[in-house]
Parts: structure tokens; C-alpha cells; sequence
């Protein structure tokens, strides 16, 4: 069963993945401006998040079973939608819809792992969902350009609807033998969403989403730049990104994903920032593309390591009463930490060695304050 919910959530963030190199000509061959054009490609961000936090609000009512088949199935008709959009503001519209639905899907996934995974087994079980990520990181954009270029963009978006189809009547006749009927004293009971920021496991978990996904909003869009001024093209950063994915993906399937289950969350998590830390500071400094190669290969390793770390601590700081609102959230800080990563560096109008450095720093920072941070706080759950 875990498995096949392992598969959701790669087809999930295919999904995600898949729309990074066709969305900005999609927009373009509409006719949308460049303002436009960076609308649509934030939308989905933005639509996702107000999903994730839904999502967690009825996965904890509803449970993870129906939330988790609405979301495939609404986000399969939200892809099949792309093909009615004929001008830029319906694009807009769609992008709003497809993220809204999106977003259901993730934080119910991992609600339904979270609950049926034993708890010594509980960060191996994390570390092969990363995988299943990362997995997804480097075939999507891959599939979609190579597609996109002999077909149309809507084609690879309506591929990925057929498939999130598919696996929507799968989920119907899988899992719902798996789903454990909400008790109607548990749907009743209200627990205020501050509750869950009054744990501070649950805030350093919270934080380490956000700091993950704000490097790779900087890494999305400063290492384009840094390869360009090293003389180099596109196709580099594609090459560099995939090491990144790669070593991330050995160290999530390799026997090293027992070290989750023998050590400390916290120590596994602040090892893995500071490794994110150092490599994001070594980038900066960087004057030759075989030390990108490295730098990215240990940005991997850190990664490897801090997304595993703030999963279980997730999982140990929440029951199952509250759990998937706090995944709600959580993925919620991914997608937040993604646009302000782009979004600050880009306000700040730093150079690609600037913006890594300022990057660097800023984990650095956030480290120090999760480590020493105290895991309560007075009149705290």
C-alpha cells in the first residue's frame, strides 16, 4: 500500500516539476506580456499553498483517503482544462485552479504514510518519499522538454492528467481498503491552528521547509546565471541540477536512510542546513564548472539530509488528530519558501556569487537559531 502512495507522490511533484520549462512559452505563445507571463508562473505557487493548508484542515476531518482521491482526480480535470485556455487570463484562471486542486494531494499523501508507518521505521520511510522526489526532479522537466518539442505544451500537461487519472481509480479500489473511519467525537473537536506553532518541533520543522525550498528558489534562478558567466549554456545548469538530484536520490535509497531511524532528527536536520550552508558559500566563490559539480553534488548531500530530518519531526510532534493540518502548513512553507527565495534575491538585485553567498549566510543563520531554539515554549502544547 505505502508503495503505491510512494508513486502518488512522485506523479504529484512530476506534475510539479514537469511545468518548469514549458509554462514561460505556453504564456508566451498566448501573447501574454512579461508581467503576465511571471503571473502564471507564480499562480501556482500561490493557489497551491491555500491547497496545502486545506488539504490539512479536512485530511484531519475527512481523513487522508477522500482528500487524497479528490485532489488526483480534480487535478486530472484541472489539467485537461489547459486546452481551453486561448487567451492569457484564462491561463491565469486555469493555473489558479490546477494549483488549488494540486495542492490536495501532497499533505494527504503524506498523512497516509505518516499513519500506517511504524514508528522505528518512520524516517526510512521519509527518506524513500525524498527519493520518489527526487526521482520526479529529474525525469519531469526532462520528459516535459524533450515532449513539449515534438508535441505542443498542452500535450505534456494532458499526459500527466491521463496519468494522475489512472491513478486516482487505482487509489478508489487500493486504498480506501486502508482508510480508517474519522470517529464523530474526532470531527467535532477543534484545535486551533496556533496550537501547532506552540510546539517547537513543529516550528523548526516548519522553518527547515521553508529554508529547503528557498535555496531552490535561488538555485533555480541565480545558477542559470552562474553558468552563464563561466560561459556555459543551459543545458550545464540542466547537467548541474541533476547531480543535486542524483546524490540526493543515492543517499535516500542506499542503506545510509537507516542513519534517519538511528539518529536525532535535530542533528540529522542541522547537519544537513549547514552542509546546504557550506555549499551555497563555496558556489559563490566558485570560478570553474568542475567545483560546481562538487558544490552541487554536496548541496545533494545536505538536502539528502534536512528533508528526511523535518519529516520526522513532523511526524514525532503531531498525532493523528492534528497531523495532516501540520502537513498542511508544511507544505504550505515549501511552496512559500520557493517564490521568496527567487522572489528576495531578486528584489535585492544581487549577482548570481552575491546571491548564493547571501543564501549561505542566511541558512547559516536559521541553523543557529534551530539548534538552540527550545523545543517549548511556556503555556506551549
Amino acid at each position: 500500500m505505502r508503495i503505491f502512495v510512494y508513486i502518488i507522490i512522485f506523479f504529484s511533484f512530476f506534475d510539479l516539476f514537469s511545468q518548469l520549462p514549458i509554462m514561460t512559452p505556453l504564456a508566451s505563445s498566448l501573447g501574454a506580456t512579461p508581467f503576465i507571463t511571471g503571473l502564471v508562473v507564480g499562480m501556482f505557487s500561490l493557489s497551491n499553498m491555500i491547497g496545502n493548508i486545506t488539504s490539512g484542515i479536512l485530511t484531519d476531518r475527512k481523513g487522508p483517503f477522500l482528500i487524497l482521491l479528490a485532489g488526483l482526480l480534480l487535478t486530472s480535470i484541472s489539467l485537461f482544462l489547459y486546452q481551453l485556455a486561448f487567451d492569457p487570463l484564462l491561463l491565469l484562471f486555469v493555473r489558479f485552479i490546477h494549483g488549488l486542486h494540486a495542492g490536495l494531494i501532497v499533505p494527504a499523501a503524506f498523512t497516509f504514510v505518516a499513519n500506517s508507518t511504524a514508528k522505528h521505521e518512520k524516517g526510512r520511510s521519509v527518506a524513500l518519499s525524498g527519493a520518489f522526489i527526487g526521482m520526479a526532479a529529474i525525469i519531469g522537466p526532462a520528459f516535459s522538454g524533450i515532449l513539449a518539442s515534438r508535441t505542443t505544451e498542452v500535450t505534456v500537461l494532458q499526459t500527466t492528467g491521463f496519468a494522475l487519472l489512472i491513478l486516482g481509480v487505482l487509489a478508489f479500489f487500493t486504498l480506501r481498503k486502508k482508510a480508517i473511519a474519522i470517529p464523530a467525537a474526532r470531527k467535532r473537536t477543534k484545535r486551533p491552528v496556533h496550537q501547532l506553532f506552540r510546539s517547537r518541533p513543529v516550528v523548526k520543522a516548519f522553518a527547515g521547509a521553508f529554508f529547503l525550498m528557498f535555496s531552490q528558489g535561488v538555485l533555480a534562478y541565480m545558477l542559470p546565471l552562474k553558468v552563464d558567466n563561466l560561459g556555459s549554456d543551459t543545458q550545464m545548469s540542466g547537467m548541474l541540477l541533476s547531480t543535486f538530484g542524483v546524490v540526493a536520490v543515492l543517499i535516500f535509497i542506499l542503506p545510509t536512510n537507516r542513519l534517519f531511524d538511528r539518529l536525532k532528527p535535530i542533528n540529522t536536520l542541522v547537519f544537513g542546513m549547514l552542509t546546504m550552508s557550506a555549499s551555497m558559500i563555496c558556489i559563490s566563490f566558485s570560478e570553474t564548472l568542475s567545483l560546481l559539480f562538487i558544490f552541487m553534488a554536496l548541496y545533494g548531500t545536505g538536502f539528502a539530509f534536512l528533508f528526511p530530518s523535518i519529516n520526522s519531526l513532523l511526524i514525532e510532534s503531531t498525532t493523528e488528530e492534528n497531523r495532516g493540518k501540520a502537513y498542511g502548513y508544511f507544505y504550505a512553507f515549501f511552496s512559500i519558501g520557493v517564490v521568496a527565495g527567487s522572489s528576495i534575491t531578486g528584489l535585492l538585485e544581487l549577482s548570481a556569487n552575491g546571491g548564493f553567498l547571501f543564501t549561505g549566510v542566511l541558512l547559516f543563520t536559521a541553523t543557529a537559531l534551530i539548534k538552540f531554539m527550545k523545543n517549548t515554549v511556556p503555556g506551549g502544547a
